[in-house]
């Protein structure tokens, strides 16, 4: 098959929904991390504090899907942010097996420092973009979560 055929098989980058997914998160993300680097966390920390701070205390295996985080790469990550005082971890007492991750009141504060500059952060998208099709694109993202299934254990980092 010559190259030319290769390449007809596949829909402009422009049209794939992988490639334009991840678009639009660094997009989304180019606006966020000077936030993130002014408090000195990463993104996946961030997910975590965040994740905690809207859940309360979680298992980890709960905590690691809803911050789309991959488990071997959250147990260092909740090792960081437990060295730094953000979270606490422990076993759970009626299962020795399960750990429970929460927010600490440092961390907790951390979230609160950031506030302002989230809020403002998300104020200019929704000013560029539009409070409407922001609003539009999440409910999209939700069904499309919904039909084809939650994340998976290969959900990148």
């Amino acid at each position: 098959m010559s190259e030319d055929a290769d390449r007809q098989t596949f829909s402009p980058t422009r049209k794939s929904l992988p490639i334009m997914l991840l678009r639009a998160r660094e997009a989304v993300m180019f606006r966020i991390r000077p936030m993130l680097r002014q408090i000195g966390v990463t993104e996946q920390q961030w997910r975590v504090l965040r994740v905690l701070e809207e859940s309360g205390e979680l298992d980890v295996s709960t905590l690691a899907e809803r911050a789309a985080i991959l488990g071997p790469s959250l147990t260092r990550i909740l090792k960081t942010l437990r060295e730094v005082g953000y979270i606490d971890v422990r076993r759970d007492r009626d299962d020795r097996r399960r750990s429970l991750a929460s927010l600490t009141p440092a961390g907790a504060t951390l979230i609160a420092s950031a506030a302002d500059d989230s809020a403002a952060v998300f104020a200019a998208i929704h000013a560029e973009f539009g409070t409407e099709r922001t609003q539009a694109l999440l409910r999209e993202l939700d069904a499309l979560t919904e039909v084809l299934g939650e994340s998976g254990p290969d959900t990148p980092d």
